[in-house]
């Protein structure tokens, strides 16, 4: 609810601070007073467009900023992740507001003050604009956010909006209250929705996982094809070594051997010249032996020697093996081949051999996994057609409820419109159900039209392209009051039972502009009747000229046009926005009436004042 609207320096107007009631506010004045610098100043403040050429001459900058009481807040203890939390199925329609519009505060990093929100807007003459949210600041997107879960705004541009297919949708599904059922489709939708989308990356991908087993298969099949084994190719380029190098290890051991134990060669047919290494250090050990000395450490020595001797007898039995060693008459090339082989299997599959057979044995078990693919892919196919089913259910029984509440819409918004000085005029709302694969989306299955007819013998055609400004703005008038008696569960549409104040309360603020347009006499009151009535369930604010209307109201405002100060006469005219009460607003209501304050007028003010009442909630005998 708005509970306070400021402006400055916009249009004519340099300052003014309004209070609206919790009801029903009138904004009256002459025309060109100024009164559409008040709808401006709303526009600004919901996120609309700036324009620098509201700003007042002389002023550098246009400011606007309304202040809403939000029901529902808390005592300041939420996290802040608390701004992604949704309202249960069990609030009612203040917490759901409320939720609605915390959300979107917390999520900018905003938390109410004492169940307030501060909403402005700043236009600077260079055309450029500064949204604020409680203090912080907010791009122009969160205002607009923010403002659409707490004003609608029936102007002339504003409510041509209503137009669209979605907004038509949305406005029915609040009448219908049919919350149940749009939660249960949204959540069957979602589920679908996301099977729709696994099937969709398994489809994609079904062709790369062919190619991906077919490579497997491939690889494994010539990885197979060599055969490796683990330790083979150091084992064959040990032996490729050895044959190429058989001459060099030949000639190699042949002088070790003769430096060590030449009688070694004597076996290989090489006689012996001189004694090795081995006879010398033995003579050694034994020459130390001789020495009979107790203390001299001799036979130490003499057993070391021996255990070196012992080593090199050990090297020396290993190197007389490779004398004469046939290293086979195997064939290089066809060593070498094997060996290309198998270092082509490693660089592609390695590094080592016991790698590549390891990959392999792996390779195996995955192609059976991608094998298998097409029969999990049947397996949610059908998974997706029960889940399909549960939804195009759930779309069916939204439907049901969605026709119902179309009936009972239109039937109630045309017998409004003809307590609106609109006789003939009709609405039809259309639910028509969608057929094939394709007909639910994110909504329901349904196509959803708003068919207006103006008079009689007028053909039907789309709302927003077949009434004007003033007859879309009592159609406006004609479905929010049908759906807040809807909601109230309200009888007739002429009776003031319904959506009386405390029933079923709303935080939305409602601004009505023209809507008076084309209308006098009887169906003027009928006009602020209803506009009373909406204003028993929701906060009204309504410009009007006619007194009719404006005598309905519970406050009343007039902007007024003063000629400038002799000091300030660059400036041009000054527009002042005052409340009246009392006596004041019995000579505007005059003003209104007769455009003279004579006492005729007066009385006539007074009169009208009075009538212009509904009867108490609940009152008996009551009529209108």
């Amino acid at each position: 609810m708005l509970e306070e609207l400021s402006l400055r320096d916009l249009g004519p107007i340099r300052s003014a601070v309004i209070t609206p009631a919790s009801g029903m506010t009138a904004i009256t004045g002459e025309t060109g007073a100024g009164k559409s610098m008040l709808l401006s100043a709303l526009s600004l403040i919901s996120g609309g467009p700036a324009n620098a050429k509201r700003i007042s001459v002389g002023a550098s900058e246009a400011w606007a900023q309304g202040i809403f009481a939000v029901d529902g807040t808390d005592d300041g203890t939420h996290a802040a992740d608390a701004a992604d939390e949704t309202v249960g199925d069990d609030a009612d329609d203040d917490e759901a507001l409320a939720g609605g519009v915390l959300a979107i505060a917390r999520r900018a990093g905003v938390e109410p003050e004492d169940g307030e929100l501060f909403l402005a807007r700043t236009v600077r003459a260079t055309g450029r604009s500064r949204a604020v949210l409680g203090g912080k600041t907010v791009p122009r997107s969160v205002l607009a956010a923010v403002a659409g879960e707490l004003v609608t705004i029936h102007g002339q541009a504003e409510q041509l909006r209503i137009a669209s297919a979605a907004r038509q949708r949305d406005f029915l599904d609040h009448a219908a209250d049919d919350g149940r059922e749009l939660a249960a489709y949204h959540a069957a939708w979602r589920e679908l929705a996301d099977m729709d989308a696994r099937l969709e990356r398994l489809r994609s991908q079904e062709s790369s996982a062919r190619a991906q087993a077919d490579y497997l298969r491939e690889s494994v099949d010539r990885i197979n094809a060599v055969d490796p084994h683990p330790g083979e190719l150091e084992e064959l380029k040990a032996k490729r070594d050895r044959i190429e190098n058989a001459a060099d290890i030949a000639e190699g051991v042949s002088h070790a051997l003769a430096a060590l134990d030449p009688s070694q060669l004597e076996l290989a047919d090489s006689p012996a010249e001189a004694p090795g290494a081995s006879d010398r250090i033995l003579e050694a050990a034994q020459a130390l032996r001789s020495i009979h000395v107790s203390d001299g450490g001799f036979d130490e020595l003499a057993d070391r020697l021996e255990s070196v001797n012992a080593d090199l007898a050990d090297i020396v039995f290993t190197l007389s093996g490779h004398l004469g060693e046939d290293v086979g008459e195997a064939d290089l090339d066809t060593l070498n081949a094997r060996i290309h082989d198998l270092d082509e299997l490693t660089r592609r599959w390695g590094p080592g051999i016991e790698d590549v057979i390891a990959w392999r044995d792996k390779a195996a078990f995955d192609i059976e996994d991608l094998d298998a693919s097409p029969e999990k892919l049947a397996e949610l196919e059908a998974e997706r057609d029960r889940l399909h089913e549960a939804a195009a259910k759930a779309a069916a029984r939204l439907h049901e409820a969605r026709a119902a509440a179309a009936g009972r819409l239109a039937s109630r918004v045309t017998e409004e419109l003809s307590s609106l000085a609109m006789d003939g005029a009709s609405l039809e709302i259309r639910v028509t159900p969608r057929e094939g694969d394709d007909a639910l989306d994110a909504n329901g299955g349904d196509d959803i039209a708003f068919l207006f007819t103006p008079y009689e013998g007028s053909p039907q055609l789309p709302m927003g392209k077949s009434a004007s400004g003033g007859e879309l703005s009592r159609l406006m008038l004609a479905l929010e009051l049908s759906a807040a008696d809807m909601h109230a569960g309200g009888g007739d549409a002429d009776g003031d039972g319904a959506g009386e104040r405390g029933s079923a309360p709303s935080d939305m603020t409602f601004i009505f502009d023209e809507v008076d347009a084309g209308v006098g006499g009887k169906a003027a009151v009928e006009l602020g009747r209803r506009l009373a009535r909406l204003a028993r369930s929701s906060q009204v604010i309504v410009v009007t000229h006619l007194a009719q209307v404006a005598s309905w109201a519970d406050s009343q405002f007039v902007v007024t046009k003063e000629p400038p100060d002799a000091d300030d006469d660059d400036l041009g005219v000054v527009t002042t926005v005052a409340e009246v009460r009392d006596a004041a607003r019995v000579h505007e209501v005059a003003r209104m009436l007769s455009g003279s304050e004579s006492e005729a007028s007066l009385d006539h003010a007074r009169e009208l004042l009075a009538s212009s009442r509904l009867p108490l909630a609940g009152a008996v005998g009551e009529t209108d």
